[in-house]
């Protein structure tokens, strides 16, 4: 099947948007997902991500201001779920396994502080992840310096190996300059049958998503990936100045549409 005639409501499909973050770094007691960009709630724009690919379910997993941030999206098509310790994104992403328990298809994992991510980086994800017959899907970035972000560690082939977090990386996967965006498409039944593997036995004790990685390699199964050409789309706001750089480009963008 050639990846043009593939449609994403050829298969079934579900979204996880991770929510649940309190976002000290914005300096403010509101939770980071309800800071505004171009008018809206910053968690606005992966929700209409979600529908805008025609996704059958769209979970949204809260966490800081669970009640406040229902309420602010109170919306048929949302389901929440509430993360009630902040244990990493492996940990998040269990919470929807309830949501998820007869659903057969692709779950697309989306972070609700990436406002810039567009439709159609993620059909593109999409239909790559279902020609290659992938059980994981990693959207990643070459940014021109790294630091902050998990690295990419591929196989001489392409085949990602690992993801590894910046704080448990060695000396020699600190140099690589291929970066998870923390956006991943993976196959349903592999997805929560793997998060519940996952261990905390990293620097900071959490459940990494990441670590799904090696599971899927560990079973023979095929861990593939898709490089956005602009690193700006998949930039997680996580400062105030980062949200500015956010909305700025947001409007540039909206100007260049007119």
């Amino acid at each position: 099947m050639s990846i043009s005639t593939i449609k994403e409501n050829d298969y079934p499909l579900g979204v996880v948007i991770l929510a649940a973050g309190k976002g000290t770094r914005m300096r403010s007691e509101k939770a980071k997902v309800l800071h505004h960009l171009c008018g809206r709630p910053m968690l606005f724009y992966p929700i209409m991500l979600a529908r805008k690919i025609l996704a059958e379910k769209i979970i949204v997993v809260v966490g800081h201001q669970a009640d406040v941030v229902r309420e602010k999206f109170n919306d048929e098509d949302l389901i929440f779920v509430e993360q009630r310790e902040q244990l990493g994104t492996g940990h998040a992403v269990m919470q929807a396994r309830e949501q998820f328990r007869d659903f057969a298809g692709s779950v697309l994992i989306l972070c609700g502080d990436v406002p810039l991510l567009t439709v159609e980086t993620v059909r593109h994800l999409l239909k790559g992840h279902i020609q290659e017959n992938a059980a994981i899907t990693v959207l990643t970035a070459m940014p021109d310096n790294p630091t902050g972000y998990g690295r990419i560690v591929k196989t001489s082939t392409g085949e990602v190996s690992k993801i590894v977090e910046e704080r448990d990386c060695s000396v020699e996967e600190k140099k690589i300059r291929e970066i998870n965006s923390g956006i991943y498409c993976v196959d349903s039944h592999f997805l929560f049958d793997a998060v519940g593997e996952i261990k905390n036995n990293n620097a900071q004790k959490e459940y990494y998503l990441t670590d799904i990685v090696e599971i899927a390699r560990k079973r023979g199964l095929s861990v593939r990936s898709l490089m956005v050409d602009d690193t700006e789309e998949i930039m997680g706001i996580n400062t105030p100045e980062q949200l500015q750089r956010a909305e700025n480009r947001m409007l540039e963008l909206s100007r260049e549409r007119v």
